[in-house]
Protein backbone atom coordinates (compact mmCIF):
# COMPACT_ATOMS: atom_id res chain seq x y z
CA UNK A 1 0.00 0.00 0.00
CA UNK A 2 1.41 3.33 -1.52
CA UNK A 3 1.50 6.41 1.34
CA UNK A 4 0.31 8.28 -1.83
CA UNK A 5 -2.36 10.94 -0.72
CA UNK A 6 -5.57 9.61 -1.69
CA UNK A 7 -7.27 10.78 -4.63
CA UNK A 8 -10.32 13.39 -4.69
CA UNK A 9 -12.86 10.45 -5.50
CA UNK A 10 -10.75 7.88 -2.96
CA UNK A 11 -12.41 11.02 -0.46
CA UNK A 12 -15.83 9.88 1.57
CA UNK A 13 -18.89 11.62 0.31
CA UNK A 14 -19.94 14.64 1.18
CA UNK A 15 -22.29 13.39 3.85
CA UNK A 16 -22.97 13.67 7.93
CA UNK A 17 -23.68 17.33 7.42
CA UNK A 18 -19.85 18.04 6.93
CA UNK A 19 -19.68 21.41 5.00
CA UNK A 20 -17.23 21.45 2.08
CA UNK A 21 -13.47 22.32 3.20
CA UNK A 22 -13.18 26.02 1.77
CA UNK A 23 -10.55 26.41 -1.45
CA UNK A 24 -8.21 29.19 -0.62
CA UNK A 25 -5.85 29.98 -3.62
CA UNK A 26 -2.22 30.51 -3.02
CA UNK A 27 -0.98 32.33 -6.14
CA UNK A 28 -2.53 34.86 -8.23
CA UNK A 29 -2.66 32.42 -11.57
CA UNK A 30 -4.99 29.98 -8.87
CA UNK A 31 -7.29 32.85 -7.56
CA UNK A 32 -7.62 34.38 -11.52
CA UNK A 33 -8.31 30.94 -12.80
CA UNK A 34 -10.71 30.19 -9.59
CA UNK A 35 -12.12 33.85 -10.44
CA UNK A 36 -13.05 32.55 -14.16
CA UNK A 37 -14.57 29.23 -13.12
CA UNK A 38 -16.95 30.64 -10.77
CA UNK A 39 -20.67 31.86 -11.88
CA UNK A 40 -20.22 35.37 -9.60
CA UNK A 41 -23.97 34.55 -9.03
CA UNK A 42 -26.00 37.64 -7.15
CA UNK A 43 -28.49 37.08 -4.88
CA UNK A 44 -30.74 39.66 -2.70
CA UNK A 45 -29.70 40.10 0.88
CA UNK A 46 -31.76 42.12 3.66
CA UNK A 47 -29.41 43.79 6.70
CA UNK A 48 -30.80 43.22 10.22
CA UNK A 49 -29.81 44.09 13.49
CA UNK A 50 -29.41 40.83 15.87
CA UNK A 51 -29.53 42.95 18.92
CA UNK A 52 -33.14 43.48 18.22
CA UNK A 53 -34.35 41.22 15.18
CA UNK A 54 -37.33 43.06 14.00
CA UNK A 55 -35.35 45.78 12.52
CA UNK A 56 -34.18 45.71 8.77
CA UNK A 57 -30.99 48.10 8.21
CA UNK A 58 -31.33 49.85 4.83
CA UNK A 59 -33.50 48.06 1.24
CA UNK A 60 -33.26 44.79 0.09
CA UNK A 61 -29.50 44.82 -1.96
CA UNK A 62 -28.39 42.81 -4.64
CA UNK A 63 -24.88 41.98 -4.16
CA UNK A 64 -22.29 39.30 -5.43
CA UNK A 65 -22.47 35.60 -3.33
CA UNK A 66 -18.11 36.15 -3.04
CA UNK A 67 -18.59 39.08 -1.10
CA UNK A 68 -15.92 38.97 1.78
CA UNK A 69 -16.15 40.22 5.45
CA UNK A 70 -14.60 43.59 5.04
CA UNK A 71 -16.78 44.22 2.00
CA UNK A 72 -19.80 44.06 4.05
CA UNK A 73 -18.31 46.16 7.04
CA UNK A 74 -17.94 49.06 3.97
CA UNK A 75 -21.47 48.56 3.28
CA UNK A 76 -23.11 48.72 6.29
CA UNK A 77 -21.16 51.56 7.56
CA UNK A 78 -22.44 53.39 4.72
CA UNK A 79 -26.12 51.93 5.30
CA UNK A 80 -26.34 53.36 8.89
CA UNK A 81 -24.33 56.48 7.88
CA UNK A 82 -21.19 56.10 10.55
CA UNK A 83 -18.96 59.07 10.41
CA UNK A 84 -16.15 56.50 10.63
CA UNK A 85 -15.51 53.11 9.73
CA UNK A 86 -16.72 50.70 12.89
CA UNK A 87 -15.75 47.26 13.15
CA UNK A 88 -18.93 44.62 12.67
CA UNK A 89 -19.65 40.87 12.96
CA UNK A 90 -22.10 39.07 10.38
CA UNK A 91 -24.36 35.90 10.57
CA UNK A 92 -26.14 33.91 8.33
CA UNK A 93 -28.53 31.24 10.11
CA UNK A 94 -26.63 31.77 13.44
CA UNK A 95 -23.03 30.90 12.08
CA UNK A 96 -20.45 34.30 11.88
CA UNK A 97 -19.34 34.86 8.43
CA UNK A 98 -15.44 34.65 8.95
CA UNK A 99 -14.24 34.52 5.54
CA UNK A 100 -16.63 35.43 2.46
CA UNK A 101 -20.48 34.78 2.13
CA UNK A 102 -20.40 31.56 -0.48
CA UNK A 103 -19.38 29.58 2.21
CA UNK A 104 -22.64 30.21 4.23
CA UNK A 105 -24.81 29.52 1.10
CA UNK A 106 -25.35 25.70 1.55
CA UNK A 107 -28.88 24.45 0.80
CA UNK A 108 -30.48 27.97 0.59
CA UNK A 109 -32.36 28.68 -2.47
CA UNK A 110 -31.15 32.10 -4.55
CA UNK A 111 -34.84 33.40 -5.30
CA UNK A 112 -35.34 34.05 -1.68
CA UNK A 113 -33.71 37.35 0.36
CA UNK A 114 -30.97 36.03 2.48
CA UNK A 115 -30.83 37.88 6.26
CA UNK A 116 -27.66 38.72 7.16
CA UNK A 117 -27.38 39.50 10.53
CA UNK A 118 -24.70 42.27 11.79
CA UNK A 119 -23.49 42.83 15.55
CA UNK A 120 -20.98 45.69 16.39
CA UNK A 121 -17.68 44.64 18.05
CA UNK A 122 -15.31 46.49 20.36
CA UNK A 123 -13.93 49.93 19.10
CA UNK A 124 -11.01 49.23 20.53
CA UNK A 125 -8.89 46.38 19.97
CA UNK A 126 -6.38 44.40 22.82
CA UNK A 127 -3.49 42.70 21.55
CA UNK A 128 -3.49 39.58 23.57
CA UNK A 129 -0.41 39.34 25.50
CA UNK A 130 3.27 37.48 24.27
CA UNK A 131 5.92 37.51 27.29
CA UNK A 132 6.29 37.13 31.04
CA UNK A 133 7.38 41.09 31.55
CA UNK A 134 8.13 40.60 35.35
CA UNK A 135 8.04 37.52 38.13
CA UNK A 136 6.65 39.26 41.66
CA UNK A 137 8.07 37.45 44.56
CA UNK A 138 6.92 38.00 48.06
CA UNK A 139 4.30 35.59 48.96
CA UNK A 140 5.62 32.74 51.26
CA UNK A 141 2.68 30.58 50.26
CA UNK A 142 1.02 30.15 47.17
CA UNK A 143 -1.05 32.72 46.11
CA UNK A 144 -4.69 32.14 46.03
CA UNK A 145 -6.29 35.26 44.14
CA UNK A 146 -5.54 38.42 42.72
CA UNK A 147 -7.42 40.83 41.11
CA UNK A 148 -7.23 44.38 39.23
CA UNK A 149 -8.38 47.57 39.81
CA UNK A 150 -11.33 48.67 38.07
CA UNK A 151 -9.85 51.59 37.30
CA UNK A 152 -6.52 49.34 35.99
CA UNK A 153 -3.71 51.02 38.07
CA UNK A 154 -3.97 49.02 41.12
CA UNK A 155 -3.62 45.23 41.57
CA UNK A 156 -3.68 43.34 44.79
CA UNK A 157 -2.64 40.09 45.89
CA UNK A 158 -3.63 37.51 48.48
CA UNK A 159 -2.52 34.67 49.79
CA UNK A 160 -2.20 31.19 52.24
CA UNK A 161 0.85 32.88 53.98
CA UNK A 162 -2.01 35.20 55.58
CA UNK A 163 -1.07 38.64 53.42
CA UNK A 164 -2.82 40.90 51.11
CA UNK A 165 -0.57 42.46 49.02
CA UNK A 166 -0.44 45.53 47.21
CA UNK A 167 1.68 46.08 43.79
CA UNK A 168 3.03 49.01 41.91
CA UNK A 169 2.16 47.10 38.76
CA UNK A 170 4.22 49.75 36.70
CA UNK A 171 7.79 48.84 38.36
CA UNK A 172 6.35 45.16 39.36
CA UNK A 173 6.91 46.46 42.72
CA UNK A 174 5.12 45.31 46.19
CA UNK A 175 3.84 49.23 47.58
CA UNK A 176 1.66 47.64 51.00
CA UNK A 177 2.05 44.53 52.68
CA UNK A 178 -1.69 44.11 54.69
CA UNK A 179 -1.39 42.02 57.86
CA UNK A 180 -4.24 40.88 60.06
CA UNK A 181 -5.85 37.68 58.77
CA UNK A 182 -4.68 35.04 60.96
CA UNK A 183 -5.01 32.36 58.49
CA UNK A 184 -5.63 31.68 54.51
CA UNK A 185 -7.11 34.71 52.04
CA UNK A 186 -8.77 33.22 50.13
CA UNK A 187 -10.78 36.15 48.97
CA UNK A 188 -10.20 39.78 47.21
CA UNK A 189 -12.84 42.19 45.87
CA UNK A 190 -12.40 45.63 44.60
CA UNK A 191 -15.17 48.54 45.14
CA UNK A 192 -16.14 49.84 41.56
CA UNK A 193 -14.88 53.00 42.20
CA UNK A 194 -11.76 51.31 42.78
CA UNK A 195 -11.02 52.99 46.30
CA UNK A 196 -11.45 50.28 48.86
CA UNK A 197 -10.31 46.22 48.87
CA UNK A 198 -12.11 43.75 51.02
CA UNK A 199 -10.47 40.37 51.82
CA UNK A 200 -11.74 37.43 53.64
CA UNK A 201 -10.25 34.46 55.07
CA UNK A 202 -10.06 31.24 56.06
CA UNK A 203 -10.72 32.39 59.49
CA UNK A 204 -14.41 33.82 58.46
CA UNK A 205 -13.23 37.52 59.33
CA UNK A 206 -13.46 40.23 56.33
CA UNK A 207 -11.26 43.24 56.22
CA UNK A 208 -11.36 46.44 54.25
CA UNK A 209 -8.19 48.36 53.35
CA UNK A 210 -7.62 51.60 52.03
CA UNK A 211 -5.23 50.88 48.71
CA UNK A 212 -3.41 54.14 48.44
CA UNK A 213 -2.32 53.94 52.26
CA UNK A 214 -2.10 50.27 52.92
CA UNK A 215 -4.62 50.66 56.38
CA UNK A 216 -7.60 48.95 57.86
CA UNK A 217 -10.93 50.92 57.28
CA UNK A 218 -12.89 50.74 60.33
CA UNK A 219 -13.19 47.12 62.27
CA UNK A 220 -13.19 44.42 61.18
CA UNK A 221 -16.30 42.68 59.55
CA UNK A 222 -16.83 39.28 62.30
CA UNK A 223 -20.18 37.36 61.55
CA UNK A 224 -19.61 34.39 59.72
CA UNK A 225 -18.76 31.05 61.95
CA UNK A 226 -17.08 29.38 58.50
CA UNK A 227 -14.65 30.30 55.87
CA UNK A 228 -15.99 32.63 53.06
CA UNK A 229 -16.32 31.83 49.53
CA UNK A 230 -17.14 34.83 48.18
CA UNK A 231 -17.31 39.06 48.18
CA UNK A 232 -19.67 41.20 46.25
CA UNK A 233 -20.10 44.97 46.14
CA UNK A 234 -23.27 46.49 45.47
CA UNK A 235 -23.10 47.79 41.62
CA UNK A 236 -21.95 51.46 41.36
CA UNK A 237 -25.05 51.87 39.10
CA UNK A 238 -27.14 51.51 42.36
CA UNK A 239 -24.94 53.35 44.91
CA UNK A 240 -22.06 55.09 44.14
CA UNK A 241 -21.24 55.56 47.80
CA UNK A 242 -19.63 52.25 47.30
CA UNK A 243 -21.42 51.18 50.89
CA UNK A 244 -22.71 47.74 51.06
CA UNK A 245 -20.45 44.36 50.45
CA UNK A 246 -21.96 41.03 50.23
CA UNK A 247 -20.16 37.87 51.64
CA UNK A 248 -21.07 33.92 51.17
CA UNK A 249 -19.97 31.19 53.73
CA UNK A 250 -19.30 27.96 54.22
CA UNK A 251 -21.93 28.36 56.88
CA UNK A 252 -24.82 28.41 54.75
CA UNK A 253 -25.16 32.06 54.80
CA UNK A 254 -25.07 35.58 52.70
CA UNK A 255 -24.19 38.27 54.95
CA UNK A 256 -24.60 41.85 53.87
CA UNK A 257 -22.39 44.53 55.41
CA UNK A 258 -21.85 48.37 56.12
CA UNK A 259 -18.45 48.84 55.34
CA UNK A 260 -18.97 52.65 57.18
CA UNK A 261 -20.10 51.43 60.01
CA UNK A 262 -18.86 48.06 59.82
CA UNK A 263 -22.09 46.81 60.97
CA UNK A 264 -24.26 43.60 59.61
CA UNK A 265 -27.49 44.86 57.48
CA UNK A 266 -28.23 41.10 57.23
CA UNK A 267 -28.17 37.71 57.37
CA UNK A 268 -29.79 36.01 54.68
CA UNK A 269 -30.49 32.43 55.45
CA UNK A 270 -32.12 29.60 53.41
CA UNK A 271 -29.35 27.34 51.91
CA UNK A 272 -28.69 24.19 53.66
CA UNK A 273 -25.28 23.37 52.60
CA UNK A 274 -22.11 25.51 52.01
CA UNK A 275 -23.03 28.44 50.29
CA UNK A 276 -20.49 28.46 47.04
CA UNK A 277 -20.18 31.39 44.92
CA UNK A 278 -22.34 34.75 44.98
CA UNK A 279 -23.04 37.70 42.47
CA UNK A 280 -24.84 40.94 43.25
CA UNK A 281 -26.55 41.51 40.17
CA UNK A 282 -27.82 45.05 38.36
CA UNK A 283 -31.21 44.56 38.94
CA UNK A 284 -30.44 44.41 42.95
CA UNK A 285 -30.81 40.92 43.78
CA UNK A 286 -28.33 39.15 45.26
CA UNK A 287 -27.92 35.51 43.66
CA UNK A 288 -26.12 32.59 45.48
CA UNK A 289 -25.13 29.07 44.49
CA UNK A 290 -24.74 26.36 47.01
CA UNK A 291 -23.76 22.65 47.55
CA UNK A 292 -27.04 22.19 48.53
CA UNK A 293 -27.64 22.18 44.84
CA UNK A 294 -29.84 25.31 44.93
CA UNK A 295 -29.17 29.14 43.91
CA UNK A 296 -31.15 31.40 45.80
CA UNK A 297 -32.41 35.09 44.56
CA UNK A 298 -32.50 37.80 47.59
CA UNK A 299 -34.35 41.10 47.41
CA UNK A 300 -31.40 43.36 48.94
CA UNK A 301 -33.70 46.38 50.56
CA UNK A 302 -35.33 44.07 52.94
CA UNK A 303 -33.44 40.70 52.27
CA UNK A 304 -36.58 38.53 51.50
CA UNK A 305 -36.18 35.48 49.21
CA UNK A 306 -37.53 36.35 45.66
CA UNK A 307 -36.82 32.94 44.23
CA UNK A 308 -35.53 29.37 43.92
CA UNK A 309 -33.43 28.33 41.04
CA UNK A 310 -33.93 24.27 41.22
CA UNK A 311 -31.98 22.47 38.10
CA UNK A 312 -28.43 20.57 39.23
CA UNK A 313 -28.41 17.65 40.35
CA UNK A 314 -25.11 17.92 42.02
CA UNK A 315 -22.98 21.05 44.08
CA UNK A 316 -23.20 24.21 42.42
CA UNK A 317 -19.99 25.51 41.99
CA UNK A 318 -20.24 29.02 40.00
CA UNK A 319 -22.26 31.80 39.25
CA UNK A 320 -21.44 34.31 36.13
CA UNK A 321 -23.91 36.87 34.62
CA UNK A 322 -24.03 38.67 31.58
CA UNK A 323 -23.21 41.82 33.41
CA UNK A 324 -20.76 40.97 35.54
CA UNK A 325 -17.54 42.96 33.99
CA UNK A 326 -19.57 46.46 33.55
CA UNK A 327 -20.70 45.46 37.33
CA UNK A 328 -17.21 44.65 38.86
CA UNK A 329 -15.47 48.15 36.32
CA UNK A 330 -18.36 50.95 37.17
CA UNK A 331 -17.83 54.24 35.79
CA UNK A 332 -14.76 52.95 34.13
CA UNK A 333 -14.16 52.24 30.73
CA UNK A 334 -10.71 51.24 28.87
CA UNK A 335 -9.55 54.26 28.76
CA UNK A 336 -9.53 54.65 32.69
CA UNK A 337 -11.39 58.22 32.48
CA UNK A 338 -12.41 59.67 35.79
CA UNK A 339 -15.25 61.65 36.49
CA UNK A 340 -15.72 65.01 37.91
CA UNK A 341 -18.80 64.27 40.11
CA UNK A 342 -20.80 61.03 41.77
CA UNK A 343 -23.90 61.65 39.41
CA UNK A 344 -21.78 62.04 35.57
CA UNK A 345 -19.83 58.56 37.27
CA UNK A 346 -22.68 56.86 38.04
CA UNK A 347 -24.75 57.78 34.76
CA UNK A 348 -22.44 56.52 32.65
CA UNK A 349 -22.27 53.17 34.31
CA UNK A 350 -25.84 52.74 34.68
CA UNK A 351 -25.33 53.60 30.86
CA UNK A 352 -22.65 50.68 30.13
CA UNK A 353 -25.04 48.41 32.49
CA UNK A 354 -28.08 49.09 30.03
CA UNK A 355 -26.20 48.81 26.89
CA UNK A 356 -25.06 44.79 28.02
CA UNK A 357 -28.38 44.39 28.89
CA UNK A 358 -29.52 45.36 25.44
CA UNK A 359 -27.12 43.03 23.79
CA UNK A 360 -29.69 40.33 25.93
CA UNK A 361 -33.05 41.49 24.74
CA UNK A 362 -32.89 43.59 28.22
CA UNK A 363 -32.33 40.28 29.94
CA UNK A 364 -29.88 39.78 33.07
CA UNK A 365 -29.06 36.38 32.66
CA UNK A 366 -27.43 34.24 34.93
CA UNK A 367 -25.81 31.00 33.91
CA UNK A 368 -24.71 28.30 36.80
CA UNK A 369 -22.00 25.52 36.80
CA UNK A 370 -21.83 22.27 38.42
CA UNK A 371 -20.31 19.22 39.86
CA UNK A 372 -23.39 17.49 37.44
CA UNK A 373 -21.39 18.43 34.15
CA UNK A 374 -23.65 20.76 33.14
CA UNK A 375 -23.98 24.82 32.52
CA UNK A 376 -27.91 26.32 33.22
CA UNK A 377 -28.77 29.50 31.70
CA UNK A 378 -31.62 31.64 34.08
CA UNK A 379 -33.31 34.94 33.42
CA UNK A 380 -33.46 35.10 37.47
CA UNK A 381 -35.15 38.54 38.29
CA UNK A 382 -38.20 37.55 36.11
CA UNK A 383 -38.88 33.38 36.44
CA UNK A 384 -37.44 30.08 38.28
CA UNK A 385 -37.74 28.42 35.07
CA UNK A 386 -34.16 27.92 33.51
CA UNK A 387 -33.68 29.20 29.34
CA UNK A 388 -31.54 26.12 28.84
CA UNK A 389 -29.46 23.10 30.23
CA UNK A 390 -25.91 22.83 28.43
CA UNK A 391 -23.81 19.47 28.48
CA UNK A 392 -21.37 18.20 27.01
CA UNK A 393 -18.13 18.38 29.59
CA UNK A 394 -16.91 15.12 31.45
CA UNK A 395 -15.93 16.44 34.34
CA UNK A 396 -17.29 18.87 36.95
CA UNK A 397 -17.37 22.36 35.68
CA UNK A 398 -15.12 24.96 37.93
CA UNK A 399 -16.12 28.18 36.34
CA UNK A 400 -17.87 30.12 33.77
CA UNK A 401 -17.32 33.26 32.87
CA UNK A 402 -18.92 35.71 30.33
CA UNK A 403 -17.60 38.12 27.89
CA UNK A 404 -17.66 41.72 28.66
CA UNK A 405 -19.88 42.47 26.24
CA UNK A 406 -22.25 39.33 27.35
CA UNK A 407 -22.58 37.97 23.91
CA UNK A 408 -20.67 34.86 24.83
CA UNK A 409 -19.30 32.93 27.96
CA UNK A 410 -16.98 30.56 28.66
CA UNK A 411 -16.76 27.00 30.74
CA UNK A 412 -13.94 25.93 31.99
CA UNK A 413 -13.53 22.12 33.69
CA UNK A 414 -11.81 19.31 35.57
CA UNK A 415 -12.01 17.30 31.72
CA UNK A 416 -9.06 19.82 30.20
CA UNK A 417 -11.14 21.71 28.15
CA UNK A 418 -12.35 24.83 27.92
CA UNK A 419 -16.00 25.34 25.80
CA UNK A 420 -18.02 28.40 24.52
CA UNK A 421 -20.88 29.08 23.98
CA UNK A 422 -23.72 31.79 22.50
CA UNK A 423 -24.58 34.06 25.88
CA UNK A 424 -28.38 34.61 24.45
CA UNK A 425 -29.41 31.30 23.42
CA UNK A 426 -26.83 28.97 24.67
CA UNK A 427 -25.69 27.58 21.71
CA UNK A 428 -22.09 25.96 21.67
CA UNK A 429 -19.78 27.29 19.59
CA UNK A 430 -16.50 25.74 20.18
CA UNK A 431 -13.84 23.65 22.30
CA UNK A 432 -10.81 25.10 23.17
CA UNK A 433 -8.27 22.04 24.27
CA UNK A 434 -4.83 22.03 24.92
CA UNK A 435 -4.25 22.29 28.71
CA UNK A 436 -3.01 19.01 29.95
CA UNK A 437 -4.61 19.38 33.42
CA UNK A 438 -7.95 20.55 35.13
CA UNK A 439 -8.23 24.77 34.09
CA UNK A 440 -9.06 26.40 37.20
CA UNK A 441 -9.27 29.89 36.31
CA UNK A 442 -10.11 31.65 32.77
CA UNK A 443 -10.32 35.70 32.22
CA UNK A 444 -12.14 37.56 29.48
CA UNK A 445 -10.12 40.75 27.61
CA UNK A 446 -11.46 43.76 27.37
CA UNK A 447 -12.78 43.87 24.00
CA UNK A 448 -14.41 39.81 24.55
CA UNK A 449 -11.83 39.11 21.40
CA UNK A 450 -9.44 36.92 23.44
CA UNK A 451 -9.79 34.33 26.64
CA UNK A 452 -7.10 33.71 28.74
CA UNK A 453 -7.05 30.06 31.15
CA UNK A 454 -4.82 28.71 33.57
CA UNK A 455 -4.39 25.49 34.81
CA UNK A 456 -3.17 22.50 36.90
CA UNK A 457 -0.66 22.02 34.38
CA UNK A 458 1.36 25.33 35.60
CA UNK A 459 0.44 27.05 31.78
CA UNK A 460 -1.53 29.99 30.56
CA UNK A 461 -3.26 30.10 27.47
CA UNK A 462 -4.39 32.62 25.11
CA UNK A 463 -7.93 31.81 22.76
CA UNK A 464 -8.48 33.93 20.17
CA UNK A 465 -12.67 33.69 20.06
CA UNK A 466 -12.98 34.43 16.13
CA UNK A 467 -10.87 31.40 14.91
CA UNK A 468 -11.40 28.75 18.00
CA UNK A 469 -7.81 28.54 17.84
CA UNK A 470 -5.02 28.66 20.43
CA UNK A 471 -3.00 32.51 20.21
CA UNK A 472 -0.24 31.69 22.41
CA UNK A 473 1.09 29.62 25.41
CA UNK A 474 2.59 31.24 28.32
CA UNK A 475 4.43 28.65 30.22
CA UNK A 476 6.93 30.07 32.86
CA UNK A 477 4.85 28.89 35.91
CA UNK A 478 6.84 25.77 38.18
CA UNK A 479 3.12 24.70 39.76
CA UNK A 480 -0.25 24.96 39.37
CA UNK A 481 -1.41 28.46 37.91
CA UNK A 482 -4.72 29.31 40.65
CA UNK A 483 -5.60 32.65 39.62
CA UNK A 484 -5.68 34.81 36.72
CA UNK A 485 -6.77 38.73 35.57
CA UNK A 486 -6.89 40.29 32.45
CA UNK A 487 -6.36 44.58 33.52
CA UNK A 488 -9.25 46.12 32.33
CA UNK A 489 -7.25 48.78 30.01
CA UNK A 490 -5.86 45.46 28.08
CA UNK A 491 -2.34 46.10 28.61
CA UNK A 492 -1.66 42.93 31.00
CA UNK A 493 -2.39 39.92 32.52
CA UNK A 494 -1.20 38.58 35.97
CA UNK A 495 -1.41 34.96 37.64
CA UNK A 496 -0.48 33.81 40.42
CA UNK A 497 0.54 30.24 41.38
CA UNK A 498 1.13 27.41 44.04
CA UNK A 499 4.75 28.67 43.03
CA UNK A 500 4.10 31.39 46.00
CA UNK A 501 5.18 33.86 42.10
CA UNK A 502 3.07 36.05 40.80
CA UNK A 503 3.64 36.95 36.90
CA UNK A 504 3.09 40.09 34.99
CA UNK A 505 2.75 39.20 31.07
CA UNK A 506 2.74 41.88 28.59
CA UNK A 507 2.38 42.45 24.92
Amino acid sequence: MSNDRPKTKQMPKQKFGFSKPEYIPTTVGEAIKLESQEPSLNLIVQFKNKDSENDTTGPPINISQNVTTEQLQMLINSLLNNDEQLPYSFFVNDQEITNNLKNHLEGLSDETTLSIYYQPQAVFRVRPVTRCASSMAGHTEAVLNCAFSPDGKGFVSVGGDTTVRIWDIYTSTPTHTLKGHTNWVLQVAWSPDSKKIATAGMEGDIRIWCPQTGKQLGSTLKGHTKFITGLAWEPFHLNPKCVRLASSSKDSTIRIWDTESCKNLMSLSGHTMSVTCLRWGGEGLIYSGSQDRTIRVFNTTDGRLVRVLEGHAHWVNTLALNTDYVLRTGSYDYTGKEYDTLEEAQRVALERYNDVKAKSKGMEILVSGSDDFTVIMWNPSVTKTSISRLTGHQQLINLVSFSPDGRYFASASFDKSIKLWDGQSGKFLGNFRGHVGAVYQVCWSSDSRYLVSGSKDSTLKIWDIKTKKMEKELPGHADEVYTVDWSPDGERVASGSKDRLLRIWTV
